[in-house]
């Protein structure tokens, strides 16, 4: 570790932390410890933390108080996760329908999040600095598990417009300081992807971290253009938010001469799972209990897949408690090689993230869309359908608020990024149906994106 390194992680980033009320620094040293306990006392532990974070819930949280008397639920008698199973699961339609309510009575501040997610559900959630500190915490550990840290150099390779919107002065001063840079995942372009590599090739960086989709587009364009980037010193990429397939996998590996570390997780159910050097998805079980269940609501046998349910134990002032990721997984029963004591997601189904094609040959992220569409009022749900170049159609389960003007918004947005021939059309219907895992996907494209990536690197 660089001394610049051992000044960020030590110094700066945990004055950082300490300015903005977070508690992250001293939540990561518990969990560094925590993660070599036995499967025994990591559940006392958990089982522990449940029943105080239910208790004071059920105390000041307005939702939860009338939910668990109407249900006669006592959550001072916890006396294991299992007892969870006593609750309803929340999904985003009851967190849309009562998001006044989930808040904590005598909350400390709240940051508005909005998040459509994998599901093309639009969802308006809360998130608290105890909740904040609890995500950065496991995610600097999970970091520190492959020989790196916060002051490494580190290139990001991101789509969020909450992370791509909040580049002001302090947030570029402080991202220069501990050395994370940001590239705009939304347009690929051969333009945008020559810059891409020029820039990793440039900057050097310890790691990078982005969409699986993304980065393995940038490592398909460095091999075309012959460009070698596997002795740069990179000596990790992390990846997470879409699926990660085993040729995308072996393709990041190869092209940037380093292993690829997936992540699984989500802005509203927090940083759930991730990959050690040994190859196990860890669950960040200190902090996050994980269920997989059968559609009936019952466990899902071991080796058989459910959908993911967490409950995260950081989210007092605004809880999520049996919340419905959407995915399906699979739970391990076989301990990791490591010997962490942190459960194991053996598999996780059902997420994966779609390119579309501009009329030119751009190749943009599904993103790019989709956050178009789900900030609009009225917005139920929805799914965007490329059916080719010449045209793409958005299907819209619509609410109160979505009128004329929210229709010519998502007009005018699909031309300018997919061009202004383009046949975009918006339809409404009741209902879009889901996947065999339950899953909605958000972008469904009939235009090869790889292929048309290629004719572009070629141009």
């Amino acid at each position: 570790m660089s001394v610049y390194t051992t000044l960020c992680s030590g110094v700066f980033f945990p004055l950082h932390e300490r300015l903005k009320g977070h508690d992250s620094v001293a939540l990561r040293r518990r969990l560094e410890a925590s993660q070599w306990w036995t499967a025994e006392q990591l559940e006392a532990y958990r089982a522990e933390r449940l029943r105080a974070f239910l208790t004071e819930i059920g105390q000041r949280v307005p939702y939860y108080r009338d939910l668990f008397h109407q249900l006669g639920f006592d959550p001072t008698q916890v006396r294991s996760t299992a007892d969870l199973r006593q609750l309803p699961r929340l999904g985003k339609p009851e967190i849309r329908a009562h998001v006044e309510q989930l808040k904590a009575e005598g909350h400390g501040p709240l940051t508005r999040y909005n998040t459509g997610g994998s599901s093309g559900e639009p969802l308006i959630f809360y998130m608290g600095k105890g909740r904040k500190s609890h995500d950065v915490a496991a995610k600097w550990r999970a970091t520190r598990w492959w020989g790196v840290d916060i002051g490494d150099r580190e290139l990001v390779v991101w789509g969020s417009p909450i992370e791509l919107g909040a580049q002001d002065r302090v947030r570029r001063m402080r991202d220069g300081l501990m050395r994370s840079f940001l590239l705009p995942a939304f347009e690929m372009s051969a333009v945008n992807l020559d810059r891409f590599v020029n820039t990793i090739c440039t900057q050097r960086p310890a790691m990078l971290f982005g969409y699986p989709s993304s980065l393995s587009l940038i490592a398909r364009h460095a091999r075309q253009q012959g460009t070698a980037m596997d002795k740069l010193g990179i000596k990790v990429v992390f990846v997470t938010s879409e699926k990660l397939y085993d040729e995308q996998r072996e393709l990041i590996s190869s092209v940037f001469g380093c292993p690829v570390a997936n992540g699984y997780g989500a802005r509203d159910a927090g940083f759930i799972a991730h990959q050690c050097p040994a190859g196990s998805l860890h669950i960040s079980a200190e902090d996050i209990i994980v269920e997989t269940l059968l559609p009936d609501g019952s466990p899902a046998p071991a080796g058989e897949a459910g959908e993911i349910v967490v409950t995260h134990l950081g989210t007092r002032d605004f809880p999520f408690v049996r919340y419905r990721t959407g995915d399906m997984g699979v739970l391990s029963q076989t301990p990791c090689s490591c010997e962490r004591g942190l459960p194991v997601l053996q598999e996780v189904q059902g997420r994966t993230t779609d390119f579309v094609v501009a009329q030119d040959g751009t190749v943009m992220h599904g993103l790019a869309l989709i956050y178009t569409v789900r900030d609009l009022p009225g917005v139920e749900r929805f799914r965007i359908e490329q059916r080719s170049l010449a045209q793409t159609v958005v299907k819209v389960v619509a609410g109160a608020g979505f009128d004329e003007a929210a229709e010519a918004r998502i007009v005018r947005d699909f031309k300018a990024r997919l061009g202004a021939d383009v046949d975009i059309q918006v339809e409404k219907v009741t209902e879009i149906a889901a996947e065999a895992s339950g899953k909605f996907r958000y972008v469904v494209s009939a235009v090869p994106a790889f292929s048309a990536e290629r004719e572009v690197g070629r141009a």
